[in-house]
């Protein structure tokens, strides 16, 4: 029975992945739709987001399964019910990269953003971008330390999306408002992108240790203390001539 459970349980692993692999190509799509104007990148993202959807639907019955016919143990229950999270975390990744998606569609064959703003669109995509990449990483090979560091990542995130936002609402800003409103809703969806994509490493934190972030860095550090401790008695003890 055990190891059926944990079949299942790699199996929703599996579609983790999976659902986190699909996330990034969407986004890559609607990403290359919105800086090139290229109408079938943007096609192809909201194409993505069918397939999404299945996967979702397929977590969610395994998730009921695994809680209901089981009897998860700790580590395992942590396991299914961050998973649960992670999921509605991507989910919303793939909602907001379709939100630019059918921002590119709706002004093709016209530009999104104007072409002076283009090189700090380019910059906050770029951020997302790896953003994303790291969000992969952590998915495929769990690890608590890097998961606390993507925070630093959305920090840049949104300091980037904060600049572009104060640049469309100063007094010299040049261009219509519609365009003024569309490059707000996109650093609206880039930021809010990152930020479940911190949620994603949160979970995975807890997921490993039990701990929330916070908690975990805490923890980290006084355990760095006392094992520094431990060696400066080392020391002292091999050069204690008294």
């Amino acid at each position: 029975m055990r190891t059926m459970y944990r079949e299942h349980l790699d199996a929703f692993s599996r579609d983790l992945v999976e659902m986190c692999a699909g996330v990034r190509e969407l986004m890559e799509c609607a990403c290359s739709a919105l800086l090139t104007q290229n109408l079938d990148d943007a096609e192809r993202a909201l194409s993505y987001s069918d397939g999404l959807d299945e996967i979702r639907q397929r977590c969610e019955e395994r998730s009921m399964q695994l809680l209901a016919l089981e009897s998860p143990v700790a580590s395992d229950l942590r396991q299914v019910v961050s998973s649960i999270y992670i999921v509605e975390d991507f989910e919303r990744m793939g909602a907001l990269a379709t939100h630019i998606a059918r921002l590119a569609r709706l002004r093709h064959p016209s530009a999104v953003v104007p072409e002076e703003m283009g090189v700090l669109v380019e910059e906050l995509v770029r951020l997302s971008r790896e953003l994303g990449e790291k969000t992969m990483d952590l998915v495929t090979n769990p690890d608590p330390d890097v998961a606390v560091a993507l925070r630093d990542d959305d920090d840049e995130v949104d300091t980037m999306s904060n600049y572009i936002l104060n640049v469309i609402t100063n007094e010299k800003w040049t261009h219509s408002a519609r365009e003024a409103v569309d490059l707000a809703l996109l650093c609206r969806y880039f930021e809010r992108f990152s930020d479940h994509c911190v949620n994603v490493a949160a979970r995975t934190v807890f997921l490993i240790t039990g701990m929330k972030p916070d908690a975990y860095l805490e923890h980290r550090r006084s355990a760095d203390g006392i094992d520094m401790d431990e060696r400066f008695a080392s020391i002292a003890k091999r050069f204690d001539r008294t």
